[in-house]
């Protein structure tokens, strides 16, 4: 087997790990593929270069290749979504002096939190995420929608400055993939209040894109990096490959931070508060469990419907998220397929055994914080 050179580019955050395990414990190289890892500085730097064929593959935020096949901001560009590379691992944290305006809140209560908050008074709150077309922001619209008073301003940050944005008071707030968020904690400038499963329980976080034209054009290459990066991420989900996983991300090339920043995402154990003892938060992070790299068309839908489309623009996300080629590439090593590929978002309350190609297949629950579902597997009239 030949081996192809691909550019894939990637934003310094825990979730990048399917990418580096990838390229670091050989999966892409029994593949044939030699992974050249390029670090972006931010979101719409990574976009850019995908969509100016500079890259052949990226770690994007889920919203990202939605909004770009529905044409919303920056360039251009046809891309879609070959599987999702992790769910969940956000957190929500709040500045040491907004934590102690708005009083103490029990960790996670998604609705006790924005009651606290709506309470405060005077300026907008300042929030940062790290991109418009995030599934933080998203959250975070969905999220505050239900307290239509409380006062938001969003404000971008790229992930690594987030804390610097916090303790130089532009931002009051923010909304942050690990391990960002707990290097604000400790730098002391900050408080973590709630993950983002605590407003929705199994949110793509993010996702392997391609162009739409690269993978028609190099359909073999495609199904290598999916079987590579599959591989990677049922590795990553294994509890005894955690600590070699913290170590070799922390490593320069990749998030260049030292390992207590890291573990945490990977185990689920958050700490709140500097010199707090850590909160287990099960499914903080998930790269494989539970059909986590699965790309359900339905939760393209929902993103979609987040961001203002009309049917024809959630018909255009539903196609970018590729079910079809996930099917068609991983089913020869032996994936588990759910029997559908679109669901009721927000309906499981419990872990549910689902109709799947080995009938092995068990989702988590997936609900959000304030009870409603959302049915996009019926036809739009």
């Amino acid at each position: 087997m030949s081996v192809t050179t691909l550019n894939c580019g990637y934003v310094p955050l825990v979730d990048c790990a399917p990418l580096v395990i990838a390229k670091e414990l050989g999966f892409a190289s029994e593949e044939g593929l030699a992974l050249n890892l390029v670090r972006q500085p931010s979101w719409s730097a990574l976009r850019d270069m995908l969509a100016l064929g500079h890259l052949e593959a990226a770690q994007m935020l889920s919203p990202m290749p939605v909004a770009m096949s529905i044409g919303l901001g920056g360039l251009p560009a046809k891309v879609d979504t070959l599987m999702v590379l992790s769910v969940n691992g956000t957190v929500f944290g709040v500045s040491t002096a907004l934590a102690a305006d708005i009083g103490p809140v029990s960790f996670g209560d998604a609705n006790a939190l924005l009651n606290a908050l709506s309470r405060r008074k005077g300026k907008p709150l300042r929030i940062g995420v790290p991109f418009h077309y995030s599934m933080h922001q998203l959250l975070l619209s969905y999220w505050t929608s239900a307290m239509p008073d409380l006062r938001i301003e969003e404000i971008t940050v790229p992930p690594p400055r987030m804390a610097d944005a916090v303790a130089s008071g532009f931002v009051d707030a923010f909304w942050v993939g690990e391990p960002w968020g707990t290097v604000a904690v400790q730098q002391n400038v900050a408080q973590i209040v709630m993950s983002g499963r605590d407003v929705w329980q199994f949110a793509p976080e993010k996702v392997l894109a391609v162009r739409h034209d690269w993978v028609t054009d190099n359909p073999n290459v495609a199904r290598r990096l999916m079987r590579a990066v599959y591989q990677a991420s049922a590795w990553l989900d294994e509890a005894q490959n955690k600590h070699l996983a913290v170590e070799i991300l922390g490593r320069s090339e990749h998030l260049s931070v030292s390992p207590d920043l890291i573990d945490p995402a990977l185990t689920g154990h958050i700490v709140p508060t500097l010199n707090a003892h850590p909160l287990k938060i099960d499914r903080f992070l998930q790269f494989h469990k539970h059909a986590a790299t699965f790309p359900w068309r339905s939760q393209a839908a929902w993103i979609a419907s987040q961001l203002g489309a009309d049917a024809a623009g959630i018909q255009k996300a539903k196609d970018c998220f590729r079910s079809d080629l996930y099917r068609q590439n991983l089913a020869g090593i032996g994936a588990d397929m759910p029997g559908a590929s679109e669901k009721k978002e927000g309906a499981l309350q419990f872990e549910t055994a689902v109709a799947s190609t080995r009938g092995h297949m068990i989702l988590a629950p997936d609900a959000f914080f304030d009870g409603r579902t959302f049915d996009f597997t019926t036809p739009f009239r």
